[in-house]
């Protein structure tokens, strides 16, 4: 089979089954699973497949619709420029939460002390050291398989840095001790309206751990918590940042003014959803 004859088969496969983005897709599956490069995809359409590559790539598709995730299928995804490991334990990293992540890279410098809670597979904590120097990380999470992967991800990213990132368990603060202080809290926790769960995609709804999906009844239980004892783990004039749902900010925002922070201000995605809120604990 040709290359672009496995592509185009690919593809429609995938747009039959409904997947979003089926072009990006099987894009990745014949170039990852097949012996392509991208650019021989483009400038070499007519070269012939083994048979065994087409098998391959083919098993693929038949196993991602069904709808497992195909960053689960690969074992791994991008996220700010790395290549994370990923696994039912956690959350698959999104562009989304790279808004988040960029949004502390704007504002904290060298030598910052970051507090990543709820960290899942880590890529925020970890990208965020791998892109700053002499920074100390702690990420927290109440799941021992989320943060043996974490632990991988920070094995396989940070190399020399290692050393400056811990991941402990607990659930949020309760992980941390009393002279635990940040100089930045960062959080993507769960935001998902209970009653909303059932009515997520398959690769969201069964394939992502409920734990991370699951915000309580009206998706706000973890920024309660969160904002409310933010307090003892942060600087004065130190940074909260959150991941929140497109209809969250303006939930989100009063409950951090009511908690003590100031120049609370929103940041929206690529596709001008609400996506970060973002404010300042009050020195006074």
């Amino acid at each position: 089979m040709k290359i672009s004859d496995l592509k185009k088969e690919i593809l429609k496969r995938l747009e039959d089954a409904g997947i979003q983005d089926a072009e990006t897709e099987a894009r990745m599956i014949v170039t990852e699973y097949a012996g392509v490069t991208l650019s021989e995809m483009f400038t070499d359409p007519d070269r012939e497949l083994a048979d065994d590559m087409v098998l391959c790539a083919e098993d693929v598709v038949s196993r991602r619709i069904t709808g497992i995730p195909l960053q689960h299928i690969m074992g791994k995804t991008g996220f700010m420029g790395f290549d994370f490991r990923v696994s039912p334990a956690a959350l698959v990293p999104r562009p989304d939460t790279e808004i988040l992540t960029e949004e502390v890279l704007k504002d904290y410098h060298d030598g910052s002390r970051i507090l990543d809670l709820c960290t899942g597979s880590g890529c925020i904590i970890v990208s965020l050291l791998a892109l700053m120097n002499d920074c100390y990380g702690v990420g927290t999470d109440i799941s021992e398989d989320a943060l043996a992967l974490a632990a991988e991800n920070a094995d396989m990213i940070l190399a020399d840095k290692r050393e400056r990132l811990e991941f402990r368990k607990g659930d949020l603060y309760d992980a941390l001790s009393q002279d635990d202080v940040f100089d930045v809290i960062v959080s993507n926790p769960p935001y998902i309206r209970t009653a909303d769960i059932e009515t997520l995609s398959t690769e969201v709804r069964d394939h992502d751990p409920r734990i991370a999906l699951d915000g309580g009844e009206d998706g706000l239980d973890f920024y309660r918590r969160i904002i409310t004892g933010a307090a003892e783990h942060l600087q004065k004039g130190g940074d909260l940042l959150l991941e929140i749902g497109y209809d969250q900010a303006e939930d989100v925002t009063k409950i951090m003014k009511a908690n003590g922070f100031i120049e609370v201000q929103t940041v929206k995605d690529f596709g001008g959803n609400d996506r970060v809120v973002r404010g300042i604990l009050s020195a006074l």
